[in-house]
């Protein structure tokens, strides 16, 4: 979809995308408030509201997965070779 629309760096775009779902997801099956989030993962209201409508401009892959850690999720980040420079790609794999 980002690269649909030209955004450079389209496969991060989906990749942050997919975290915020994932994170949103968390706090659902937590039954979380906003505020309560607020506070567990150091971000301002307002900001989570923003953040949880994709508003994820500015939030480095770090920063987010250190909102799924503080929501009590593991995150892994595995490393593999690709068959050839083209086919090397960034990829999100959730559980």
């Amino acid at each position: 979809m980002f690269a649909d629309i030209g955004l450079p760096n389209a496969d991060e775009h989906l990749i942050k995308a997919d975290l915020v779902i994932a994170i949103a997801a968390r706090i659902k099956a937590k039954k979380m408030t906003q505020a309560e989030v607020s506070k567990l993962i150091g971000l301002a209201q307002p900001d989570v509201s923003k953040l949880l409508r994709g508003h994820f401009t500015g939030y480095s892959f770090e920063r987010l997965f250190g909102f799924l850690t503080a929501l009590g999720d593991n995150v892994k980040i595995a490393i593999s070779p690709a068959k050839t420079k083209k086919q090397a790609r960034l990829e999100l794999e959730l559980a």
